[in-house]
């Protein structure tokens, strides 16, 4: 029998690299790896459906899903995770000393939806009690002007989101003083270079995030695995497939970190900070699996529900295919 012949945006990473290098097959499928950078995988999924297995946001898939018009399904193979305390940073001349300083003050962001923001706004309002609705929310490219969100967002009057100017960015502006702080995944520049008074609100927010999954075992979601619907339709054995061969490679990459004859990675001790992760995380630092990750997910929906994103509170399980609710992943 002839091999389903599939496209994958996939960013290159531990996980996937066995994957888009051919190591691990997925069973009966013939694959065209395209390695491309997350926000362009995200804008030609969202807008053309351009793949028929694609890297996604959570963030943008919990949106689509809340209205209707998701053109993927999920599989609970979640290929990019990150602890997002690291991701906010401030003008240290505005009195911002901790969370509770963030209230009314007007932040930028890439886009209001983007998962790492979603993130950070759920962490505060959860964990700090700070109302994120009350603070201005300003969208633009950080370091590159006219960059604008990857779908359209209809939002209640209450979310005060606003898209800043066509020749201005993120960066310019909070260096310039006139946004108070950025939520972002990347840091900005001014903050690199030191041209600013800018700093992260947790300077030790490797601590910081550390505590923040002892309190709350998340290890926050970022994206997902997905396929087209029309392809999972016509092919409904094809998710579990993906989960399976997308769990061995991650189970490749893992093994890999342990090794001390010859570091696989070009970082000192990697294999010391890997048990070092276990011992806080458990055996199984990075879970796939719908079930395991049931509570992260329901956040994330209850999250995207707060901001403004979804109209309603999804079903986590409304985000992935029914064949793979039931499956995980070992150690």
């Amino acid at each position: 029998m002839a091999k389903l012949k599939l496209t994958l945006a996939c960013i290159a990473t531990d996980r996937s690299r066995p994957i888009l290098d051919g190591r691990v097959e997925i069973e009966g499928c013939e694959i065209e790896p395209l390695n491309i950078e997350p926000e362009e995988i995200f804008r030609r999924a969202l807008n053309e459906k351009a793949f028929h297995l694609t890297e996604l946001s959570m963030g943008s898939h919990i949106v689509t899903t809340a209205r209707g018009d998701a053109a993927y399904i999920g599989v609970p193979v979640f290929l990019s995770r990150v602890f997002r305390h690291s991701a906010m940073f401030v003008r240290t001349d505005r009195g911002i000393r901790s969370p509770a300083d963030l209230a009314g003050r007007r932040i930028g962001v890439p886009e209001y939806q983007q998962t790492a923001g979603m993130w950070v706004r759920g962490i505060l309002r959860d964990q700090y009690g700070v109302d994120t609705t009350k603070m201005t929310w300003f969208t633009g490219g950080q370091e590159k002007p006219g960059i604008a969100e990857r779908i359209a967002l209809d939002l209640p009057p209450h979310i005060d989101v606003r898209p800043i100017g066509p020749t201005e960015t993120l960066n310019g502006l909070l260096a310039a003083g006139e946004i108070d702080a950025i939520f972002s995944p990347r840091p900005p520049s001014c903050f690199v270079q030191k041209t600013a008074p800018v700093d992260r609100l947790f300077s030790n927010y490797r601590e910081a995030e550390m505590d923040y999954f002892r309190k709350t075992r998340f290890f926050p979601i970022m994206h997902t695995l997905a396929v087209r619907k029309d392809i999972a339709e016509a092919h409904p054995w094809l998710p579990a497939k993906l989960f399976a061969a997308f769990a061995k490679a991650k189970a490749m990459s893992l093994a890999e970190l342990a090794q001390n004859n010859v570091l696989r990675v070009a970082l000192p001790w990697v294999a010391s900070w890997y048990e070092e992760a276990r011992v806080l995380m458990g055996p199984n630092i990075w879970p796939y699996g719908f079930r395991e990750n049931r509570e992260e997910i329901a956040a994330m929906t209850r999250y995207a529900h707060a901001d403004g994103l979804a109209a309603r509170v999804v079903d986590p399980a409304e985000l992935f295919h029914p064949s793979t609710l039931d499956l995980a992943d070992a150690a």
